[in-house]
């Protein structure tokens, strides 16, 4: 039983190169970002599991008792052991009755829900589990994962369990043990996008034009083996012509996603706005909206940047300054909660 308020946090991620080339086999680079979501756990005596999550608007409560008194044993199949199990759709009908969400409830608040009940109800029932085990950590991450997006990669989870950076590549994960010191901005241009339906149209251009489109997602993959050698001889004797090497591999990634279809108007404003004032972007993620990132020179002076996400803010966007290669998964000190989350802040 919890006795102190406890804090953890994890990283957020972005993919540096290979989105969507991934998909068809090739390398992807994800890197772990200082930009953290913290996960506060509070002890009451009012008999209550509440949920809070203010980035989505979502806040719910469960009597404890009620929930203890549930049958979970459909959580049982592939989990004697403790270890984590992927829910099945049986499964998910169940806990939406549990968390008395409609058996149509699909969008993002209610995907929330439904993750953090399983993992609540799952990681409960099993007396062996420790903060401290990040393979399991990890695990229950994908569950929770699979529960939201059905079918994902894996490299969220693993890249904010154990920080860093890694390479992606047909299911296989491994780590990048040498990596600078990078700084980049962050931009979310705050338009919405499905992750399917981009998946789907590259795969439908593929088979539309295999002779045009193929040889795109193999010099992707390229460019993700040159970024990789590129970051670890920066690892070793950091020079300016690195910096040179990593902005072209970002301006013709960036060509390429858009040949492939998955570029938006507001990536367009995004790259513009940013090459005014000298510097490279590329989306990052699915695209069709979604997110970019900025690599930061770092003989760029303050103002310079100031300026830039100015401007990028009068465009709609929002913007963070952040480096790559964040640790993993931590446990902060309950004791200064509100001062360790402020400096986190302070930090972005």
């Amino acid at each position: 039983m919890l006795s102190e308020v406890l804090l953890v946090s994890a990283p957020g991620k972005v993919i540096l190169h290979g989105e969507h080339a991934v998909v068809h086999g090739k390398i992807a680079l994800a890197v772990a970002l200082n930009l953290r979501t913290f996960l506060r756990l509070q002890p009451h005596s009012n008999g209550k599991m509440c949920l809070n999550l203010p980035n989505i608007g979502v806040k719910r409560a469960w009597d404890v008792a009620r929930l203890q008194l549930q049958d979970t044993s459909f959580l049982e199949p592939g989990n004697a052991t403790g270890d984590a199990a992927a829910p099945t759709s049986e499964q998910v009908e169940k806990l939406k009755e549990v968390a008395g969400i409609p058996k149509d409830g699909a969008d993002p608040e209610c995907l929330a829900v439904l993750a953090f009940l399983y993992l609540y109800l799952s990681i409960c029932r099993k007396q062996r589990w420790t903060m401290e085990d990040l393979e399991l950590i990890n695990k229950w991450a994908f569950q929770g994962e699979r529960m939201i997006h059905g079918n994902p990669s894996g490299v969220d989870n693993t890249i904010s369990t154990w920080g860093g950076a890694l390479r992606y590549q047909q299911g296989k994960i491994s780590s990048i043990k040498r990596l600078p010191a990078l700084k980049i901005l962050l931009t979310n241009t705050k338009v919405p996008r499905s992750t399917k339906a981009l998946v789907a149209s590259v795969r439908s251009r593929l088979l539309k034009f295999p002779e045009i489109v193929a040889p795109l997602l193999t010099s992707i993959n390229a460019i993700s083996l040159e970024c990789e050698r590129t970051l670890e001889e920066m690892a070793s004797a950091p020079a300016p012509e690195h910096y040179l090497v990593l902005e072209e591999l970002i301006d013709i990634n960036q060509h390429h996603l858009n040949a492939l279809g998955v570029g938006h108007a507001s990536l367009d404003q995004l790259c513009q706005v940013t090459m005014a004032h000298g510097l490279h972007s590329k989306l990052t993620g699915a695209g069709g909206g979604g997110c970019g990132i900025t690599l930061l020179r770092p003989d760029l002076e303050q103002p310079k940047v100031e300026a830039m996400k100015q401007a990028l803010t009068s465009c709609g966007f929002d913007c963070w300054e952040t480096r790559i290669g964040a640790p993993g998964i931590s446990i902060h000190s309950a004791a200064s909660l509100d001062t360790q989350v402020q400096r986190a802040l302070d930090g972005l």
